[in-house]
């Protein structure tokens, strides 16, 4: 029976405790310990069984237990030392205020992303994009950063895991309560619910906005499952990634096309966008009908909302990219097409790397990287892998060259740091260690904590892991009816006094899970110590895509592979990997095992939370890992290679896996002094966070973002929309008659100084005459670019020197010249090019034009 009104029931809270709900209903306790401490000292049962839900605790808790606290000084005292530490928090922007002391007025960034991993009791997310993402706001909130973030809020999630008897991943997918979760329904001066509404073909589809709210940054995130939508539109918010290639398009249309209109609504004007993968391009469509509407042509609106928009690709393979038909596209999309003004193919070009490639599908990752200021891959390695996947998209330009940064990754220091060692960290280092940027002077002071301090306190954090996977185990075995004997045997898996290696991360076969069991008789020999006590035992977690049956295999033989040789006690896989075990786990296992297949790891995020923790490495060196100190805060598996035979690959780096847990990680971890203290270990544990807290870190990272985006696309984005978007039209018909004339100019001649065999640091005098046409020598700038020549003939990693204008001749020929010297021997070489050149550029490579001397028409001369 439907009912005829519906209410909002919030708990009834005594007046000294109203505190608690709003305490509740800011993030901010997920990375402060004492406001969750706060919680759990509430009702520590319903704490653990609410999955750490303050909102849900506080509308189920017993009015009882309620007013027998509001007794208790000691309760009140925290409670009331939490609610003013929030609230002091609340005001402070630390580093923003010191770092942007003259912001555009209003300046605001809002970050898009599909998914956000913020808190346990929130499974909107489905792994390390979604928990990046969360950390992301996490950090901007820390630093004072006015940033938003936008999304969308899933009714269903993404799945919950269980195994069935036979080993094989289940999927469920429990309903999220929004009503009894820390967000805010938003609503208007009036009462009434803020809603959107995004055209689809044939109707228009509405959306509700909630708010949860991160600290000082607020995330909205849009709700379809409501009336008047049909069942199909209300499922568009259904679940993460789930359904077909037109759902696909329907969640992205809402979270690009809706985030905006849903930023609006709100009064919200950002100074920048930052879309965190692709799913959220279409945005640039939308603000660009926007702009039009205020006057400007498409091309003028284009480069205005380029100005302000940034991409981060997490992408390391062209397969993880979305890809749509270009007839749905122009199916959902095409009213965009008929309001720009331009022809299906010139619509669809937004979206495609070559052009006149009619049948080619429609790039999500393109049109973010053409519709953007500014692009970043999220390690180093990655960098250098996005550059060669779009580096087409600068035809002749330079790989090494292709404007797309790196920014690695990081993870919020404390939300991934266990709390007895926070509180190690404060001790020894000082409050302020969460945020301390490499080289400060603090971290020197890890050197300080005793060695006896720091073991005791991971033997500590080992142990609490080995119970909270037990407890995780009989409960999944409870859910699926397994016998009195399964649940006898899940109280006694792992032993808190063995070296235990943790691997956990989603299960796709590139990952490969199971490389450590690629030689049975010698892991059963590791495991089982080789005949001495020094044992070694696995914790593995991890989800596969519900469709990824190969993925799902993987799960099952490790399953298989435990029961046949009897080693359950000592490989455990743990169900329902979450926020909550990841925690665990990068605190109480010894060793953080990862093994990809490079360069397909991004970056990867779990392994610098174990660092964190203390917990050395040991992995391929791909995504972040290539770029750490490998040899002092872990162990390499290989040294970078590529392999073209993928099975010979898995022998090669397998066998290298079990050398070094034979030779190096066992040894260290057991070789003990006479007070059962493993220094050799606890060096590298020192190490470990020493090196990697600063450095692979959501402080460092969000900095980096603000230092190279978000400031500048800011600045940038307010320059040209002065006095009526000026500078911004300006630009656009400086760009449109750049295009027109580019391939008029031509290199007439080139002089070099009379010198064919050269010295080292011998000077070398370069001159040209240029044909530039309706161009002027203001639009563009003249590079010499020399560098070794390379066995293929061509130089691959040059250096670019600035040539000076020297006038025109009496023939109108533009004059350039400088000078050069060599500062290596072996065959070096040279040529020019002519690059755009304007002050509203953020680089000369945004136009992607490039002109290079062709060496078969332009004559060379000595002088």
């Amino acid at each position: 029976m439907r009912p005829i009104l519906t209410f909002n029931v919030t708990p009834s809270i005594p007046q000294r405790l109203e505190a608690l709900r709003t305490l509740a209903y800011n993030l901010h306790w997920d990375w402060d310990m004492e406001m969750a401490d706060l919680f759990r000292r509430l009702d520590a049962d319903l704490w653990e069984s609410s999955r750490y839900n303050p909102v849900l605790m506080l509308g189920t808790i017993g009015q009882e237990r309620l007013n027998e606290i509001t007794e208790d000084e000691g309760f009140l005292a925290q409670m009331d030392r939490a609610a003013q530490r929030l609230e002091d928090y609340l005001k402070e922007r630390p580093w923003y205020g010191k770092h942007r002391p003259n912001p555009v007025p209003g300046e605001c960034y809002a970050y898009f992303s599909m998914e956000f991993g913020l808190t346990t009791c929130m499974p909107v997310y489905s792994g390390g994009l979604g928990v990046l993402a969360g950390d992301h706001l996490k950090s901007a909130s820390d630093l004072g950063l006015p940033l938003v973030g936008v999304g969308l809020l899933y009714q269903e999630g993404y799945f919950a895991q269980y195994l069935n008897a036979d080993g094989w991943q289940q999927e469920r997918y429990p309903i999220n309560d929004f009503y009894n979760m820390p967000l805010h329904l938003e609503r208007d001066a009036d009462g009434n619910e803020i809603r959107i509404a995004v055209d689809y073909p044939g109707r228009t589809v509405y959306a509700r906005i909630w708010r949860v709210q991160v600290g000082t940054v607020p995330l909205y995130l849009l709700d379809t499952n409501i009336e008047p939508n049909s069942q199909y539109d209300q499922d568009i918010c259904d679940r993460l990634y789930g359904g077909d290639i037109d759902m696909r398009i329907h969640q992205e249309i809402m979270l690009g096309i809706g985030g905006i209109r849903m930023l609006k609504a709100l009064g919200i004007v950002p100074t920048a966008y930052h879309m965190n993968e692709g799913h959220s391009a279409f945005m640039a469509l939308e603000r660009i009908r926007v702009l039009m509407e205020e006057g400007l042509t498409f091309a003028e609106a284009l480069q205005v909302a380029q100005a302000s928009q940034m991409f981060t690709t997490h992408t390391p393979v062209p397969a993880g990219i979305d890809l749509f038909p270009p007839d749905k596209v122009l199916h959902y999309l095409g009213h965009y097409r008929q309001r720009f003004g331009l022809g299906d193919d010139e619509f669809l070009a937004l979206g495609r790397t070559n052009t006149g490639d009619f049948s080619a599908p429609f790039s999500m990752a393109v049109l973010a990287i053409k519709t953007a200021t500014f692009v970043n891959g999220v390690s180093k390695l990655h960098g250098k892998v996005s550059q060669e996947m779009f580096g087409d998209l600068w035809a002749g330009l330079p790989l090494a060259e292709v404007p797309i940064r790196a920014i690695t990754n990081g993870v919020h220091a404390r939300s991934c740091v266990a709390r007895s060692t926070q509180a190690l960290y404060d001790r020894y280092l000082g409050p302020n260690w969460s945020q301390a940027s490499p080289g400060a002077s603090l971290w020197e002071r890890v050197r300080t904590i005793p060695d006896e301090e720091l073991w005791r306190n991971h033997e500590q954090c080992r142990s609490q892991l080995v119970m909270a996977v037990r407890e995780r185990l009989a409960k999944n075995l409870l859910e699926r009816g397994g016998s009195t004997r399964e649940l006898t045997e899940a109280q006694e898996r792992l032993d808190p006094f063995v070296l235990t290696i943790g691997f956990a991360r989603r299960f796709a076969t590139y990952k490969r899970a199971t490389l450590f069991l690629r030689d049975l008789d010698r892991i059963q020999n590791i495991i089982n110590g080789n005949g001495t006590h020094r044992r070694v035992q696995f914790v593995i977690a991890g989800k596969a895509h519900p469709k990824d049956i190969p993925g799902k295999e993987l799960i099952r033989s490790i399953i298989h592979f435990t029961r046949d040789h009897g080693l359950n006690r000592s490989i455990v896989f743990v169900p329902n990997y979450d926020i909550h075990l990841s925690r665990d786990m990068v605190a109480g296992c010894d060793v953080w095992l990862n093994t990809p297949r490079r360069p397909r790891e991004a970056s990867g995020t779990s392994g610098m939370k174990a660092a964190m923790n203390g917990l050395p490495n040991l992995s391929v060196l791909d995504g972040w890992w290539d770029e750490a100190d490998y040899i002092r805060t872990g162990w390499p598996i290989g040294h970078g290679e590529d392999y073209d035979n993928l099975d010979y690959q898995d022998d090669v780096e397998a066998n290298a896996l079990y050398d070094i847990l034979e030779k190096e990680v066992v040894p260290l971890f057991y070789d003990r002094d006479k007070d059962e203290i493993p220094r050799g270990w606890v060096a590298k544990m020192k190490e470990a966070i020493y090196l990697n807290t600063p450095q692979f870190n959501t402080a460092r990272m969000v900095k980096d973002y603000a230092n190279q985006g978000y400031f500048a696309a800011s600045d940038r984005a307010h320059t040209l929309a002065a006095q009526h978007y000026g500078s911004g039209k300006e630009l656009a018909v400086w760009l449109s008659h750049l295009a027109e004339h580019w391939y008029d100019m031509r290199f007439e001649e080139i002089a070099i100084s009379d010198a064919t065999d050269l010295r080292v640091n011998q000077p070398l005098k370069v001159s040209t005459r240029l044909q530039l046409g309706a161009i002027t020598s203001g639009d563009v700038q003249v590079e010499l670019y020399r560098g070794t020549v390379a066995v293929d003939g061509d130089i691959h990693s040059g250096t670019a020197i600035p040539m000076v204008y020297q006038g025109q001749d009496s023939q109108g020929h533009s004059l350039y010249a400088t000078e050069v010297e060599y500062t290596s021997s072996g065959l070096q070489g040279l040529s020019l090019r002519i690059l755009p050149q304007h002050p509203a550029l953020t680089s000369p490579y945004d136009p992607k034009l490039i002109l290079w001397a062709d060496p078969e028409q332009v004559p060379i001369v000595t002088t």
